[in-house]
């Protein structure tokens, strides 16, 4: 794609998963990238291997540094670190908070930070990586779920506010993926998300032809898009069979 040609690239989480993919596949259109992560050993083995730049650290506040590192210009920003937060309504508060920050605030703030320099120039991409789970919801995993669905409101919100101005927004909403995440769902991952799950590289080349078409949603999994349709046509329906997938995991022994 000529627009990443060049372009300074930005992707947290970029430890493995998702993250390296996207790095990867950026760094292979000519783009120059920074990965970040808090593991800065595996951050630095992959910035040598695609010639990018690796800044470690905490995601939500690591605009400065990333920018700097790409001699001031920071044209595209994925914000792809995130955690599997599982647990129900009695999930402890701490685990709550982390979704929250993670899942949700490192957007907020890395978006805060990247603004004020795109509007002023009049471009600009931020890239979301969320979840089918943001407009679904995945069984056994609340803190995940409602801070998933957070990531996808506030991606929305930066689109309808700051389209006009030259703003582009991406979400990515993948149903299984061969990380550590998919391991870290558990026995509720094995039933929902391990039979259909894809690698990385499918959610970078999803990515791509979502940038190529100018479309918001990124479906790396097609069939998301018929639940997400089914979900807001008839939504107690859609509960109902989510209520039975519930009493299917709990009778496996969740």
């Amino acid at each position: 794609m000529s627009a990443v040609q060049g372009a300074g690239v930005v992707v947290t989480g970029a430890g493995g998963g998702i993250g390296a993919a996207l790095a990867r596949r950026f760094a292979a259109q000519g783009a120059r990238v920074v990965v970040n992560d808090l593991d800065e050993a595996r951050i630095k083995t992959l910035a040598e291997e695609i010639g990018g730049i690796a800044v470690a650290g905490d995601a939500s506040r690591i605009v400065d540094a990333a920018r700097d590192a790409l001699d001031g210009t920071v044209d595209v920003y994925c914000a792809n670190a995130g955690l599997a937060s599982p647990g129900d309504v009695f999930a402890d508060e701490e685990v709550w908070a982390a979704a929250w920050d993670v899942n949700v605030m490192a957007h907020v703030r890395a978006a805060g930070a990247l603004l004020p320099g795109w509007l002023e120039r009049g471009s600009g991409r931020f890239v979301s990586t969320a979840s089918a789970a943001g407009l679904l919801t995945m069984i056994g995993a609340a803190p995940y779920s409602v801070t998933k669905h957070g990531v996808v409101a506030f991606a929305e919100w930066l689109s309808l506010t700051y389209r006009h101005r030259g703003i582009k927004v991406h979400a990515i909403c993948p149903q299984g993926v061969r990380t550590d995440m998919l391991t870290a769902a558990g026995s509720a991952g094995e039933l929902v998300l391990a039979p259909s799950a894809i690698e990385p590289e499918a959610v970078a080349d999803a990515l791509f032809d979502a940038m190529a078409e100018d479309r918001f949603l990124v479906l790396p999994h097609p069939e998301v898009a018929g639940y997400y349709r089914a979900r807001a046509k008839d939504t107690d329906h859609w509960l109902g069979s989510m209520n039975h997938l519930q009493q299917k995991w709990e009778e496996t022994g969740a």
